[in-house]
């Protein structure tokens, strides 16, 4: 119990934080809000009413305990420029973003896996070689770059993925599946080169340890040794990666939903930034950066079933 309770107070620790951050980030900023959003033809009245709707005309504290408590109960205000509560906003872009991520995530994982562990296995030969110059490539090109080249070659000269269009899964989850398989291979490219060179590497230490020289000496299996003792060890490293590349993908996907006008997160916060809507862009911030703590928290707790020696802690 010591151990989920630490990580429990790390994780309330950590998005305290990441709350504290996210509203003084925008108190900081030099400027009246209203004024910016208004725009120097406003009136005195006209400002003062927006700064009261917004709460800026109050002390920075309670501003604060007012805005922690409605954001306690996923209150994040209206937005200034749709007119709507901020997350119904954020609720109507969830699917897309999250399947776009997601998708990504399912993509490098499935595919980086199998081919760590054949680099490891054919290591110093052609095969290994082969991988790296790849994985050397899916570091070099950025996602936006490899969304472009994606839309060009499969998009508008073979045509197998529309691309200028975004289907809602509940019209059709089929078409709505092509219409982010581009975007997620574009984000999952880099990803799978990163996984590939960890997990390469972390089992090629692995087979150099004595506890494979004891299987190997006990007559187990090569195949054995390898899927069963070495990869699961191997992939405590590769889960922390994949943690913080969930992080970036998200991130990653804002910039990829423009390349491919899909109406996720990225339009919105663009739209947000460009309107200066400040409740918006506070409320996407937070969701987001709360999103990726958890993940990473998942991932901790994920190593006591990878790790019996953390469970003894």
């Amino acid at each position: 119990m010591n151990y989920y309770a630490r990580r429990l107070v790390t994780l309330f620790l950590t998005v305290l934080f990441v709350v504290v951050l996210t509203f003084t980030a925008f108190r900081i900023i030099p400027g009246n809000p209203a004024l910016a959003i208004l725009g120097t033809e406003a009136s005195n009245e006209q400002i003062a009413l927006l700064e009261a709707k917004l709460g800026t005309d109050r002390p920075l504290l309670v501003q604060f305990g007012h805005w922690l408590g409605n954001a306690a109960l996923l209150d994040f205000g209206e937005s200034l420029r749709f007119s709507e509560p901020v997350l119904k906003l954020i609720a109507s872009r969830v699917p897309v973003t999250l399947s776009l991520a997601l998708l990504a995530l399912v993509i490098s994982v499935c595919t980086a896996v199998p081919l760590g562990i054949l680099a490891a296995k054919s290591h110093g030969k052609k095969w290994d070689a082969l991988i790296s110059i790849g994985t050397q490539f899916g570091l070099a090109i950025p996602s936006f770059w490899m969304g472009i080249i994606l839309i060009l070659v499969f998009g508008l000269t073979l045509r197998w993925f529309s691309v200028s269009s975004y289907v809602p899964w509940s019209e059709s989850p089929i078409l709505a599946l092509k219409s982010i398989v581009l975007p997620a291979v574009a984000l999952a490219i880099p990803q799978i080169a990163v996984i590939v060179r960890y997990l390469r590497t972390t089992m090629l230490e692995q087979l150099n340890l004595d506890y494979v020289r004891t299987a190997r000496s006990k007559g187990l299996s090569e195949r054995s040794i390898q899927y069963i003792h070495v990869l699961k060890n191997a992939l405590l490293p590769v889960i922390t990666i994949v943690g913080i590349n969930f992080g970036e993908l998200l991130a990653g996907s804002l910039v990829i939903e423009q390349v491919f006008t899909l109406p996720g997160f990225g339009s919105l916060l663009i739209t947000a930034i460009g309107n200066r809507d400040y409740p918006l862009v506070q409320g996407l911030v937070l969701l987001i950066a709360v999103s990726v703590i958890i993940i990473n928290f998942i991932v901790d707790l994920s190593y006591r079933w990878l790790d019996p020696k953390i469970r003894l802690k």
